[in-house]
């Protein structure tokens, strides 16, 4: 199953957290090795940050493949695609010299981020009766759209009849819709028509059948790798709902968003942060509000990467961990930024929960009972030493080594790498 040089034909990576745990730097590591990239979920309310030599690149809707050569990145059906917002990115990476032709290609089964997606969510996000904490990128009502089937896909927009009666449809609802719900003046069917259009030339050399490509690849025996986007725990099935994204942030969502058989599906990485941080509303039961959480995000630099939003920060969680754990069947756990908690005299870990007076070990699935839980802690010397120039797991100090293994047993899942820093090279594998 594995290759000659250490990564399996098919990896997929997947956040065990809320989100923002350094997925993108581990894929572009990774991506070296593969032949594909798959994105199979979530749209450009993601934010993936990889630093090559320094250089900081911050990619949303494209996968982080795209910076390696050698590889293909795969924008699959699952995704939902801002066609505005891709056109930027693509011009953003190309004026920073990175190429991008027939190694990117676009689903033709991927829905479409339309105008009207993107005004509802900005529009429902500032009614605190709505208000979850969203991007407010139209995420959440193009994935509703596709549901209720009032989508538009990528293919839609290379038949302008089609596309046009589509439109004078949608259009005429959504804007009463508009209307009735927040006063806000109408769209106009043309005018978006003419738009999306334009949207549709520029990158009509990128879009084809992803589903046959990505199939094809691992029938031929080729690396793939799939790029999950978020954190298992704002999966819309399995996360803290309601406070999650609007599509299957896991494992669970390759199949679906990717068109690949759930056997085909191989070696799955879990990635977590040496402590944990979420953005946005929804309980945290390890949040901390004091200047421990402040130092975390001014030490970690805990702000999103697309929104600049400061995240809230606290100790590392082993129950939503192992439920994370349990839902995508890991194979081996990714710790990032372990650098940051070096300046810690003490490092906490939330071992269970308190909850109406009784201890648990397992996540409730309801957030209300989520948010009464107190967490249990188990305190670990801190080892106040530099990692940050560590090259392997025996040099770290001795503490770090003794918190790694506690997390590794508590998981039961081995620590097969470890981050001390941004740039790709302050990674230690084991």
């Amino acid at each position: 199953m594995s290759a000659s040089n250490g990564l399996p034909r098919t990896t997929c990576i997947v956040g065990v957290q809320w989100g923002d745990e350094g997925k993108g730097k581990i894929v572009d590591l990774l991506a070296a090795q593969a032949d594909v990239v798959v994105r199979f979920q979530g749209g450009g309310n993601a934010g993936h940050t990889v630093v090559v030599k320094g250089e900081k690149f911050v990619l949303h809707l494209i996968p982080s493949g795209i910076l390696h050569r050698g590889s293909t990145s795969v924008i699959a059906n699952g995704v939902v695609v801002d066609p505005q917002q891709l056109l930027e990115e693509m011009s953003n990476l190309r004026a920073r010299g990175v190429k991008i032709g027939k190694n990117l290609l676009i689903s033709d089964r991927a829905h479409v981020v339309m105008p009207w997606h993107k005004l509802m969510d900005q529009l429902a996000e500032g009614s605190d009766a709505q208000k979850i904490g969203t991007t407010k990128r139209g995420i959440g009502p193009c994935y509703a759209d596709k549901a209720a089937r009032k989508g538009i896909r990528i293919a839609d927009l290379f038949r302008p009849d089609y596309l046009q009666q589509r439109l004078e449809a949608l259009v005429s609802e959504k804007n009463r819709v508009l209307a009735a719900l927040y006063g806000a003046p109408p769209l106009d069917d043309d005018e978006v028509f003419r738009e999306y259009r334009g949207y549709a030339e520029k990158i009509a050399p990128h879009v084809g059948d992803a589903l046959g490509f990505v199939n094809d690849a691992i029938d031929a025996k080729k690396r793939v790798l799939f790029e999950g986007a978020q954190g298992s725990l704002l999966d819309i099935d399995f996360g803290t709902y309601p406070y999650v994204t609007s599509s299957n942030s896991d494992a669970c969502g390759i199949p679906a968003g990717a068109g690949v058989a759930p056997k085909k599906v191989g070696h799955i990485l879990g990635v977590a942060k040496a402590y944990c941080t979420r953005v946005g509303e929804g309980p945290f039961p390890t949040e901390l509000v004091d200047d421990v959480g402040e130092r975390l995000r001014s030490v970690g630099g805990e702000f999103g990467s697309l929104t600049g939003r400061p995240r809230r920060c606290g100790w590392f969680d082993t129950v939503t961990s192992r439920h994370a754990v349990r839902i995508n069947g890991i194979d081996g756990l990714v710790i990032t930024k372990l650098d940051v908690l070096d300046q810690f005299g003490e490092v906490r870990v939330c071992t269970a929960y308190r909850l109406d007076g009784k201890t648990t070990n397992s996540m409730p699935g309801d957030c209300e009972r989520l948010a009464r839980c107190e967490p249990v802690y188990k305190s670990f010397p801190g080892w106040k030493s530099d990692t940050s120039k560590v090259t392997s797991f025996r040099q770290l100090p001795k503490n770090a080594r003794a918190y790694l293994n506690y997390l590794e047993r508590e998981l039961g899942v081995p620590v097969v790498m470890i981050s001390v820093g941004k740039d790709r090279e302050k990674t230690i594998r084991r």
